[in-house]
């Protein structure tokens, strides 16, 4: 009991354990050793203690011999050892018992009032024999010495006795608790750093997923819209190439037009993946040398194919494609063959680069699923500029029924792309068929211009609002769409409030698009 838990603790950790209550087998030694010796000096005091308790001698020694004995378990019961040691104060024995009992009294972890408590009775044992023995031997010298000498000496020679292990014993266990203390706290520290560096991985690791999704969103814009077009002209090239040469030539022009830009947006995010991109080489620098480079990071992947869908060198500049783009690209669906109108509202103002690239991408995604899932139909693109946001909404008619499908496959990921990158600025997102049989996707998405400078980390920040919404989206297959691959217009956009405010009133346009 003597031994506080953390000696024990750490006794255990540093050594081989001992039997009993010993946490190890150098404190079981010690503690024998100093019982042998209070045995031995208890033996040695109990001869004179026979002969002045007129008893024999032998049974003098056993006696002094079992009590300097106790002092083995000055660990487990040190109450017991100060107790005997008070006991046979008036016997004169038992010094080393006393000092060392006090001593593992004070270190122990029993309540301080307890220590309080037998040190004073043992000091006041002590005191009480001190002046019986100072007044006999003065007696028996005929010295007078003055009134105050025998009382000093006795308190002063009884504090010797019991203050200095006191305080010792006070002292180491305060220290050992100290150390106790610091241990824990030093295990805690290094549990709470584990689990932190466990969060941090599973946060490395959702921001690479989300990373990935964002390339693979970016890949597709950039690809799916150009081929799907190619495919679209090669069919008309096909259909015409006999009847009118004219037209053919123009379709084949245009194919080879298409195919050059995908070409090239292509090896630029492909020369981004194999190699970093050099100083002034712009979105992808060439490999130099037979040294290893190291990994590109997914960020600078998905930018640099972010600015290879751009087009042109103020889109790269801007992070991408613009709303002033938008002719472009209807002009592109009308050179195609599709009847497509558009139409603006409001006073044209710039909004944050993120924010007229999502616009621009829902637009683009949904010409390229008409052109998919809806051959020869009539299609509608609206763009609203707003205060505080930017409105957009592509509907379109049925698929004419003698229109030529140009048969292009569809992955289903467009839409949920299109939800994904609108409900990660906090916007609303709807699409649903028309009553008249087509297909129709609208977007309000609030203007964060506070934003922009962190383009680089706002999409994986954003994309667990978005997450709630693409996930709870349903499917559903059309006659003739916008989305062969169709989400029902249910699911939050999860972006809180003003996501939910933005999702009304993209419904309310969607409601309003015909009208």
């Amino acid at each position: 009991m003597s031994g506080t838990g953390a000696a024990r603790a750490a006794g255990a950790g540093r050594g081989p354990g001992g039997p009993w209550w010993w946490a190890r087998r150098r404190a079981m030694v010690l503690d024998v050793s100093l019982a042998a010796v209070s045995a031995a000096e208890c033996a040695a005091e109990g001869v004179d203690f026979s002969g002045q308790a007129h008893i024999p001698t032998a049974l003098g020694v056993l006696f002094g011999a079992v009590v300097g004995a106790t002092l083995l378990v000055r660990r487990r019961w040190p109450i017991v050892v100060v107790l005997v040691a008070i006991a046979v104060t008036p016997a004169e024995m038992g010094l080393l018992l006393g000092v060392v009992g006090l001593y593992s009294l004070a270190a122990s972890e029993l309540p301080r009032r307890i220590t309080a408590v037998l040190a004073g009775m043992s000091g006041l044992a002590a005191l009480i024999i001190l002046l019986v023995r100072f007044h006999q031997a003065v007696a028996e010298d005929e010295w007078d010495p003055p009134f105050w000498v025998i009382p000093v000496l006795s308190v002063l020679t009884a504090l010797g006795v019991t203050a200095p292990p006191v305080l010792l014993g006070l002292y180491v266990g305060a220290r050992r608790r100290l150390v106790e203390s610091l241990r824990e706290r030093a295990d805690g520290l290094e549990r709470e750093l584990s689990l932190l560096a466990e969060r941090a991985e599973e946060r490395a690791e959702w921001a690479r997923g989300e990373e990935r999704r964002r390339i693979a969103r970016e890949m597709h814009d950039v690809v799916a819209h150009r081929v799907s077009l190619m495919v679209v002209h090669a069919a008309a090239l096909q259909a015409v190439a006999v009847k009118d040469p004219e037209k053919a030539s123009r379709n084949a022009a245009l194919v080879g037009d298409m195919g050059r830009q995908a070409l090239t947006e292509l090896r630029q995010m492909l020369g981004v993946l194999r190699s970093e991109p050099g100083p002034g080489e712009g979105g992808a620098g060439e490999a130099r040398g037979a040294a290893a480079r190291e990994p590109v990071p997914l960020a600078v992947v998905a930018a640099a194919a972010s600015a290879a869908a751009g087009g042109t060198g103020a889109a790269e500049a801007a992070g991408g494609p613009s709303l002033g783009e938008l002719e472009s690209l209807v002009g592109q669906s009308r050179a195609a063959g599709m009847a497509v109108e558009l139409s603006v509202e409001g006073e044209a103002r710039p909004y944050a680069p993120r924010v007229e690239r999502a616009a621009y991408r829902v637009v683009q995604e949904a010409l390229t699923n008409v052109h998919k899932h809806a051959p020869g139909a009539w299609a509608r693109v609206r763009l609203a500029y707003r205060g505080a946001e930017v409105a957009v909404l592509v509907e379109n008619g049925p698929s004419e029924g003698g229109a030529a499908d140009a048969g292009l496959p569809s992955g289903g990921n467009g839409l949920v792309g299109m939800r994904e990158r609108v409900t990660t600025l906090g916007g609303g997102f709807v699409s649903g068929v028309t009553a008249a049989g087509g297909f129709r996707v609208s977007a309000v998405i609030p203007d964060r211009a506070e934003e922009g400078a962190a383009d680089g980390s706002a999409d994986g920040a954003g994309a667990g609002g978005a997450a709630g919404s693409a996930g709870a989206a349903g499917r559903a297959e059309p006659a003739g769409g916008t989305g062969g691959a169709a989400e029902s217009a249910g699911g939050g956009s999860g972006g809180g409030a003003e996501a939910g405010r933005a999702q009304e009133r993209a419904a309310s346009g969607d409601r309003a698009g015909t009208g």
